[in-house]
């Protein structure tokens, strides 16, 4: 084990783990529990076996319980999060036709191209990095053409910005448009509630809120997204044919693709602990990390780079002090101290770092400790902090 040098700021009990026990605290993956680890090394099942088949139910109706809806298409499709864009893109966007997508940060980027690679005439309604999407900007963008899809990120990974879904899912309705939603930071963190807004497709990821190994990419779909699948004129790939997926995830499990089945055992093994803590207590434990953690910035010389008040409770971007080097930064963290946290991208990469607080890693012991590290990493660059005075401020958050 590296340990933090005597005397520096990060020494007072919170020196680092071993390289095995690296302490992941950026954007995703989050750690994960022993029950979840030891789920993945079970014995393993077929992807048609009885047993294992019990288990893929439960998963997917711990999913409905977590998207919070009724649909009857809500499954783990095997890949990552970028798997479950693919799929909604894939089955909801026809070539030629409108989509508009907000875009305020990477992970709004990324929908928008990927819906112009299935040949959508995207429409991009945009604000700046760290900022909010505009409901009024969005609204007319929907409304000033027939919209086949409007789409936007819960929960923007790249910037740390949570948008209140309930404005842009009514502009869709009004115009008659498909509204879609990037959930792969937000579900399990904080309320997502599919069927009472009306969401009509979504997908999330494993990795983030819901602690599982990255590989899975939960999705829903309700009626209406079901019904713009099945009357593509052009096929989706076979892949993510909802028809087909439908075959193997619906009563009759006909032969669609190979399961992940350790995968999903590891899935089944995290919602089972969401739902033995409760989804409210989970999203107040988020919500009271999150607090702490920007309580003891300003003691560091930092800042987060989003207003509370927009502010993911999952994962907070914290603008650094004037002339600080990122990477060194970075990697002293995972050197000497055990932590990875994630950098800036797109027009936040180097000005920035990104801290999630995720699932099995959303404790008060995982704040005081990266508090501590950062205060260490930051005096070895020449910029003290008063480390004593932002655990205090954490603690008492």
């Amino acid at each position: 084990m590296t340990e933090v040098p005597a005397g520096s700021a990060g020494s007072a009990g919170y020196a680092s783990a071993p390289a095995d026990e690296l302490l992941l605290l950026g954007p995703g993956p989050s750690p994960v529990s022993a029950r979840v680890r030891a789920a993945q090394a079970a014995p393993l099942l077929g992807h048609l076996d009885p047993e294992f088949l019990a288990v893929l139910e439960r998963v997917q109706a711990g999913l409905r319980s977590v998207f919070g809806t009724a649909n009857p298409f809500t499954l783990p499709i095997a890949g990552t999060g970028t798997a479950g864009m693919e799929c909604l893109v894939a089955n909801l966007v026809e070539p030629g036709d409108r989509v508009v997508v907000g875009v305020h940060g990477v992970f709004g980027q990324r929908f928008a191209e990927s819906a112009r690679r299935r040949g959508g005439a995207v429409v991009e309604v945009r604000a700046e990095f760290g900022a909010a999407l505009d409901p009024a900007a969005f609204a007319a963008a929907v409304a000033a053409a027939p919209t086949a899809l409007a789409a936007v990120v819960h929960a923007e990974t790249s910037t740390g910005v949570l948008l209140d879904l309930q404005p842009f899912a009514a502009v869709a309705h009004q115009h008659g448009a498909l509204f879609a939603v990037d959930c792969v930071t937000s579900l399990a963190g904080v309320p997502v509630e599919v069927d009472v807004l009306g969401v009509d497709a979504a997908f999330a990821g494993t990795q983030k809120c819901l602690s599982a190994p990255p590989g899975l990419a939960p999705v829903t779909f309700g009626p209406r997204a079901l019904a713009k699948a099945q009357s593509l004129r052009t096929p989706p790939p076979f892949y993510f044919d909802t028809g087909l997926l439908t075959g193997y995830f619906g009563p009759n499990r006909a032969y669609h693709h190979t399961a992940p089945v350790t995968m999903v055992a590891a899935l089944d093994a995290a919602l089972a602990e969401v739902f033995a803590e409760g989804l409210a207590p989970r999203q107040q434990r988020h919500r009271g990390v999150a607090a702490a953690l920007r309580a003891g910035l300003p003691a560091l010389g930092c800042a987060p780079l989003v207003a509370a008040e927009l502010a993911t409770p999952m994962l907070t971007t914290v603008c650094l002090p004037a002339g600080t080097d990122d990477r060194a930064l970075r990697s002293r963290l995972r050197r000497v101290h055990g932590i990875e946290v994630g950098a800036g991208l797109g027009p936040l990469a180097g000005r920035v770092v990104r801290i999630g607080l995720m699932g099995h890693g959303a404790r008060l012991a995982n704040v005081l400790r990266v508090l501590a590290a950062f205060g260490e990493a930051l005096a070895h660059q020449g910029r003290p902090g008063d480390v004593a005075a932002a655990l205090a401020a954490a603690a008492a958050a």
